[in-house]
């Protein structure tokens, strides 16, 4: 299909409008590379570090030494998720518990760069952690989101998560 110049803005702008409304993602930018964090390098932290504030304004940036724990423990898995040129737009957490009436999971942390959102990147993170979530032998997974967090509770019920009927309590150590 041609389209003459003098029609190409709003061509552009319709499909940018359908994109948004129907939440399609922009498949011209959807090269991808999942991965697990198995090493803590300086890189690697300076992403996460510039990740965690778009998360929660009260996040605290990490140490290499606790990136270093977190690559060590046989529970938390960090899926981080580059794009073509190697930049770090996203990660999530998935903590695999293993207890008495079977293997559950949680997923924490899930952030996506804010030059990176709306393009799918979130589902594949989520896709992923299920994945390897089977893998573990894990049953069911929960996760806690803010009602403010919009797109990301659109996000987790589109892919099958229910509201559960519990109460959630928090006791502060310090």
């Amino acid at each position: 299909m041609i389209i003459c110049n003098r029609w190409l803005p709003l061509f552009i702008s319709i499909i940018t409008f359908i994109r948004n409304k129907y939440k399609i993602p922009d498949i011209t930018s959807l090269m991808i590379t999942i991965s697990e964090l198995t090493m803590g390098t300086p890189e690697t932290l300076k992403a996460i570090n510039r990740l965690l504030p778009q998360l929660s304004a009260s996040a605290s940036a990490i140490s290499l030494d606790r990136l270093s724990e977190l690559v060590k423990s046989d529970n938390t898995l960090v899926f981080f998720c580059t794009d073509e040129n190697g930049y770090i737009v996203g990660m999530l957490s998935l903590i695999v518990i293993k207890i008495p009436t079977g293997n559950k999971a949680w997923i924490e942390d899930v952030v996506v760069d804010e030059s990176a959102r709306g393009k799918g990147i979130g589902r594949d993170l989520m896709n992923h952690a299920h994945e390897e979530a089977k893998k573990h032998g894990v049953k069911s997974i929960d996760l806690t989101s803010r009602p403010s967090r919009e797109s990301a509770n659109e996000l987790y019920q589109s892919l099958g998560y229910e509201i559960r009927q519990t109460n959630v309590y928090r006791y502060k150590i310090s």
